[in-house]
């Protein structure tokens, strides 16, 4: 198995992952409402985009756009949790 294809699973499961816990709060209204968990995975799995479009060849745009996002991505996460602290 190539590391790409390792990188796109461990995304897809990453994304799963979200969508479960989701779910569970959704329907049972425990656990970690998504509102405080999104921006956090979604800066992961920017990063996790960044390296596949680097392993994978992609051009350095493509790689520097996932990178941003992930920046920015995490900075909200942050002042998030910074206004209810």
């Amino acid at each position: 198995m190539s590391l790409v294809v390792l990188i796109e699973a461990i995304i897809g499961l990453t994304v799963l992952e979200g969508l479960a816990l989701a779910l569970y709060h959704r329907l049972t209204g425990r656990g970690v409402a998504p509102a405080d968990f999104a921006a956090g995975l979604a800066a992961g799995i920017a990063l996790m985009l960044a390296l596949r479009a680097a392993l994978g060849g992609a051009g350095w745009p493509w790689v520097a756009a996932a990178l941003s996002a992930s920046g920015l991505l995490h900075a909200a996460d942050v002042a998030r949790r910074w206004r209810r602290a």
